[in-house]
């Protein structure tokens, strides 16, 4: 049988290992390296060490990664976060406190389900309510068990958790917001159905100018009777400066000018005011 062995000649070899009454093949005798590379100094030696280490046992994060495929992660994404949670046990852990597959396989684990929980979120949402949810759906799980299938009250829940009703709901909202729903989604599956987007309301443009029209409305009540006129068959009527004009018995260059002075009259008055402390 072929053996691979380190620089320094110690076994290294994938040598079955029986842990928790299962045989895994992925988990090599390296208790000499470990105790190699907590004697040695930070260093080119000790980091060729490690990463012996890392190679011997990426087999096995590979494993646990494995567990959590198809739940919308890419395998190769979960092996990579598995092997940078196999890099932590490594650099964490001490040789004088037992095997090293006990330290790592939590410290693997828990690397991943942190990612799911960071990660896969469609929506950031804040940490708190990320740990409610899964508070939540524990708690759910055990009473449904507990209770032959029946679905728990928000009540239930919160006494087993340990939670308000408050928490609680906000742990159920998130149960169901783990994924976002595409505005194309359809909302009716009926012929004339319509989807999600068409639910949305539109922006309302007229709410740019609200603030806009309140400052010039003092100015407007300032100006005389003729040139608040103009002005309304201009921008209300929408009447050409001519027809206003001939409207009145005065020149369209009058008009003109009349617009251009009871507009700039109006503007700086509103302005003014808006600069008022």
């Amino acid at each position: 049988m072929l053996v691979e062995t380190s620089a320094h000649g110690s076994d290294i070899s994938a040598r079955p290992r029986v842990s928790g009454g299962r045989v895994h093949n992925d988990a090599p005798d390296t208790a000499a390296d470990f105790t190699r590379l907590a004697a040695l100094p930070e260093g080119p030696e000790r980091d060729a060490v490690r990463d012996e280490l890392a190679r011997a046992w990426l087999p096995m994060a590979h494993r646990i990664a494995g567990r959590f495929r198809n739940r919308g992660e890419s395998l190769e994404d979960l092996r990579q976060v598995a092997a940078l949670g196999l890099v932590k046990a490594i650099d964490r852990f001490e040789p004088g406190r037992g095997a090293f597959e006990s330290y790592a396989v939590p410290t693997i684990t828990g690397e991943i389900k942190r990612h799911f929980r960071d990660r896969m979120w469609a929506l950031r949402v804040p940490r708190r309510v990320q740990e409610l949810r899964n508070k939540v759906r524990i708690a759910r799980r055990d009473l449904v068990t507990t209770s032959g299938g029946s679905t728990p009250s928000v009540a239930e829940i919160a006494a087993h958790a340990g939670l308000t009703e408050e928490e609680v709901n906000a742990g159920l909202e998130a149960l169901d917001s783990f994924s976002t729903l595409s505005l194309d989604a359809e909302m009716s599956s009926s012929d004339d159905g319509f989807s999600l987007a068409d639910t949305i309301g539109g922006n309302e443009e007229a709410y740019d100018v609200v603030i806009d029209r309140e400052a010039a409305k003092e100015g407007l009540r300032r100006l005389p009777e003729r040139e608040r006129a103009i002005l309304y068959m201009r921008f209300f009527e929408d009447m050409t400066q001519s027809r206003i004009a001939e409207q009145l018995g005065i020149s369209q260059m009058h008009v003109s000018r009349l617009i251009s002075r009871c507009c700039a009259q109006v503007r700086e008055e509103a302005l003014d005011r808006g600069n008022r402390p």
